[in-house]
């Protein structure tokens, strides 16, 4: 008689339907499997940098590269001037809303076009001088700058321009020059000195000549566009476009010659006439002056002297009391005599004896 333990260290196969599960058979493989999991032992720190912990501490001195690449100088005792640099540094960019990076671009190119060295590039002393050329906002992007990541002159303009001149005000500069217009009390020169210096701003507009010439056109007063007309010996639009530009320069320069005159008279009438107005207040001051103390002075004790001396009864040099027509009658004989005082008085002022006062 066979058990069931003894059958299954006999080997025989196992009538138990619960063996042949494959679930059970996948579990036991899985488990068969399972790999042991080793675990990594990490290194040990060993103390082989002999520094203090003061320099191990210590802020790197490592890593401040400029952004700018200056190409190697094969030319032997090269050096900056300091007058050059303080020529540089006489006109900087500092990176303000009115600033124009172009007008800037163009200065230092100006400048440094005048230098010549012998085995030395000229883009590589742009690249040495620039940083001389900025400061504040402008000299902070530049520091922002990753280092070594410009290694043209032409990569120091395009980032440059770019970061100070974005495409928000390449439009707003775009629309005012499309959108032009003689300005009032504004002539002719000043007008096409203002059109120059709005697509001077924005040198990558993109309007072509036949545009700019057509828009500034449109833009003036009816009369300066009749004297264009006149200028061209009919209608401008049927010339070329050189034609146009010449005859509106030609046009430009005449005016400035005819205002520059007219303009330095009516500064120097100005001064003129302020200087004879003041001679005249002060003239007019003194003769007033004189005719108040005249008249508060002198011809009061006139009028004085003139009543004290003057008969009211028939006008002689002696006083009314001795007056021999009344017999040195005082008042009776004047108030009898009020009609003739009255007769004598008019006749008096009306012969012009101003001295004569009742």
């Amino acid at each position: 008689m066979q058990t069931r333990s003894s059958s299954k260290f006999v080997g025989e196969p196992s009538t138990n339907p619960t063996s042949t599960n494959p679930k059970r058979r996948n579990r036991r493989r899985s488990k068969q499997r399972v790999e042991p999991f080793a675990l990594e032992e990490t290194p040990v720190v060993t103390m082989a940098d002999q520094r203090t912990m003061a320099e191990l501490l210590r802020a790197p001195t490592e890593g401040y590269a400029e952004a700018i690449v200056v190409p190697p100088i094969p030319a032997e005792h090269f050096e900056l001037k300091h007058s050059l640099i303080n020529l540089v540094t006489s006109k900087q960019f500092f990176g303000f809303e009115k600033e124009d990076p172009h007008a800037h671009i163009r200065y230092f190119n100006k400048i440094t076009s005048t230098l010549k060295y012998k085995d030395v590039p000229e883009t590589s002393i742009k690249l040495m001088l620039f940083p001389f050329s900025i400061d504040g906002p402008a000299r902070i992007w530049l520091d922002k700058e990753p280092s070594r990541s410009i290694l043209t002159w032409d990569d120091l303009v395009s980032k440059f321009i770019n970061h100070f001149f974005p495409p928000s005000k390449t439009t707003n500069l775009r629309n005012e020059i499309s959108n032009f217009q003689q300005k009032f009390e504004e002539t002719f020169s000043e007008a096409w000195d203002r059109f120059k210096d709005l697509l001077r701003a924005c040198p990558h507009h993109g309007f072509t000549e036949l545009h700019q010439l057509d828009t500034f056109y449109n833009g003036l007063n009816p009369s300066d566009q009749d004297s264009l007309n006149s200028f061209a010996g009919g209608n401008l639009l049927e010339r070329s476009a050189q034609d146009v530009l010449k005859i509106i320069e030609n046009k430009s320069k005449v005016f400035n010659l005819r205002n520059k005159p007219i303009v330095s008279q009516v500064k120097a009438s100005n001064v003129d006439s302020s200087e004879i107005a003041s001679a005249v207040a002060s003239a007019v001051t003194s003769a007033m002056t004189a005719m108040f103390k005249q008249h508060q002075v002198t011809p009061a004790s006139a009028f004085v002297k003139a009543i004290e001396e003057s008969c009211v009864t028939c006008g002689g040099a002696h006083s009314y009391r001795q007056c021999p027509a009344t017999d040195g009658n005082t008042f009776s004989g004047y108030q009898d005599n009020i009609q003739g005082y009255v007769s004598a008085a008019a006749v008096n002022y009306n012969q012009g004896n101003t001295g004569y006062r009742p």
